[in-house]
This record gives structure tokens, C-alpha cells and sequence, in this order.
């Protein structure tokens, strides 16, 4: 597990001696959206964006600013390209139809409400992985609807068929729950499915690991696909952080302080006081203390000048 996860933090960029600081401080065992918060914490950059960053300092955009694609704070408008930032989406063809179909038809427009949400949201490599099998004419026994959606992705390069054949008037289908998982794990991309694979899971403890973290589910609901807004949990990263390279973290938004000037916390103070943005990091005593110093000095140097001939 500590060698997976050192090897997908390269991937990305991260140097591994700021992986192993923070891999000793939250242990083997923690998430990758914990690890990869701490490393953006300490200000550690992926190599890449660093190595682009130093030519074009004028380029550079301060820290605080706001920024909605991951990784332009360091490359100007020109060179970011979006789909750089977006993950990979490999999709479960035959789970989403079937879903779509109510599980009762192999409805190929789920297929394609699919690859159009993640196409509006700027996702250049997505693939749709369906059995040779779905090719042939449909029959009573497996019902499939639009079936022409199936010719059109895959003249467009985004459907791929598993191989399947015929022996001895038996149908023999590879199994193409494995190609899903493979392509998504060697593109470090997201599985679009309702299915957990968990056989896949105990095969491979790797795998195993990746499908619990880039496992995105999702529903249909009125002919419109719709998958989580928080796909690990209520305190897992968001969807749009899911789907991203380089997840962005959102501003704190701070809170007034009930208490307002009245408030004998100060830098202990968890709140927000607008009175004294500056002076965030001094207690109360420290702000009396620089207070009071100004007027001794001014008179100090008032005295100075009337005994200076």
C-alpha cells in the first residue's frame, strides 16, 4: 500500500521526500485526499508545474488569488490547456445502459447522457467499454434500445468493444470488468459505475485501493445522469475535486466574532475581527502594549528637540 501510494504521488509530481514527511505524519493508512491536503499545506509543487513556473516569472499569480482550473496559478492563460487538469473517465457500458433500461433493456442513450456530461464538462479522454456481443442483431432474450449509439461512439474512437466469440455455438465473452479496471488504473483516471468489483478487489490489493478511491456512482433521474456531489462520503473531496488532477481547496470563510471589539481571546480568538486585520497574530495585551508605546516615543523625541541648541 505505502509503495501504491508513493508511486501515484510521483505520477503526479510530488517530490518523495515532502511524501514521506507527510506520510509519517498521518501514517500509511491515511487517504489520498488527506495526504494530497497536507501536501498542499506545506506548499510542496509537482515538479512539472514548478519547472514551468521558473522561466515565466511574470506569469506567476499570487497564492491568495482565485482560481477555478487547478495549476493555473502557475501557468499562464495561454499555455493552460483544461483537459490537462481533468482525469481520465473510463465508463461501465454495460452497467450504465442497463440502469439506464431499468435493468430490464440494454438502453444505449444512457450510454451517451453519460459521455455528453462529462464531454460539457471538458473531459477530452473518455472511454466506454461494451462486449463484442452487443454488436450482433438484437434478440428477445437481451432487449437493447438505440442500438445505432453504439456505431456513432465508436466511429468517434470513445466506444471500445471486449473481444468475444463463438465455440462450438456457445458464446464465449471476456471478462470486461477487467479492462475497465486496468485502463482506469494504468490512466490514473475515474470507473463510472454502480459496481463495486469486488472480486477484482481481492484479486489485486492495488486495485483493490483504487477502485475504492476513483469509483464514481451515479443515477438517472428523468433521462438526466447525475452522480454525487460528494462521491466518497459526506467528508470526502467534492465532485468537481474528484474529478481534477489537482483539487483545489475552497477558502475558509470566517465567521464575525459574536463578541466583537468586547473579545479578550485575541490571537486564541477562532473568529474573524474585522477591526484588527493586521494585527491578527498579537493577543490583546500585545495590541495595549503597541498602543501605548506610540505616544511615549512621539514625547520622547518632543523633549529631545527643546534641549537641543
Amino acid at each position: 500500500v505505502l509503495q501504491s501510494k508513493l508511486d501515484f504521488f510521483c505520477k503526479l509530481g510530488y517530490g518523495r521526500q515532502d511524501i514521506y514527511k507527510v506520510l509519517e505524519n498521518l501514517g500509511q493508512e491515511a487517504l489520498e485526499d488527506d495526504v494530497l491536503k497536507e501536501l498542499i499545506r506545506m506548499g510542496s509543487k509537482p515538479q512539472a508545474l514548478e519547472s514551468q513556473a521558473q522561466p515565466s516569472p511574470l506569469k506567476l499569480v499570487a497564492r491568495g488569488s482565485s482560481s477555478t482550473i487547478p495549476g493555473s496559478k502557475w501557468l499562464g492563460e495561454d499555455e493552460c490547456d483544461f483537459s490537462d487538469y481533468l482525469r481520465p473517465i473510463v465508463i461501465d457500458g454495460s452497467n450504465v445502459a442497463m440502469s439506464h433500461g431499468n435493468k430490464e433493456v440494454f438502453s444505449c442513450w444512457g450510454i451517451q447522457l453519460a459521455v455528453d456530461w462529462f464531454r460539457e464538462r471538458g473531459h477530452t479522454y473518455i472511454k466506454v467499454f461494451v462486449p463484442l456481443w452487443r454488436k450482433q442483431p438484437r434478440r428477445q432474450d437481451s432487449p437493447i434500445a438505440d442500438q445505432h449509439i453504439l456505431e456513432e461512439l465508436e466511429k468517434q474512437s470513445i466506444l471500445v468493444y471486449t473481444p468475444s466469440r463463438k465455440v462450438k455455438g456457445k458464446r464465449v465473452v471476456c471478462y470486461d470488468d477487467r479492462y475497465i479496471v486496468k485502463v482506469a488504473y494504468e490512466k490514473d483516471g475515474v470507473i463510472v459505475s454502480n459496481d463495486h468489483y469486488r472480486d477484482l478487489q481481492n484479486e489485486n490489493p492495488e486495485w483493490k485501493w483504487f477502485i475504492e478511491q476513483r469509483l464514481l456512482m451515479y443515477s438517472f433521474v428523468s433521462n438526466r445522469f447525475m452522480p454525487p456531489d460528494d462521491p466518497l462520503g459526506r467528508y470526502g473531496p467534492t465532485l468537481s475535486n474528484f474529478l481534477s488532477k489537482k483539487p483545489v481547496l475552497p477558502e475558509p470563510k470566517w465567521q464575525p466574532c459574536p463578541y466583537g471589539k468586547k473579545c479578550t481571546y485575541g490571537n486564541k480568538c477562532k473568529f474573524y475581527h474585522p477591526e484588527r486585520p493586521y494585527h491578527a497574530q498579537l493577543s490583546v495585551a500585545d495590541e495595549l502594549r503597541a498602543k501605548t508605546k506610540v505616544p511615549l516615543s512621539l514625547g520622547k523625541e518632543e523633549e529631545k528637540c527643546k534641549h537641543s541648541p
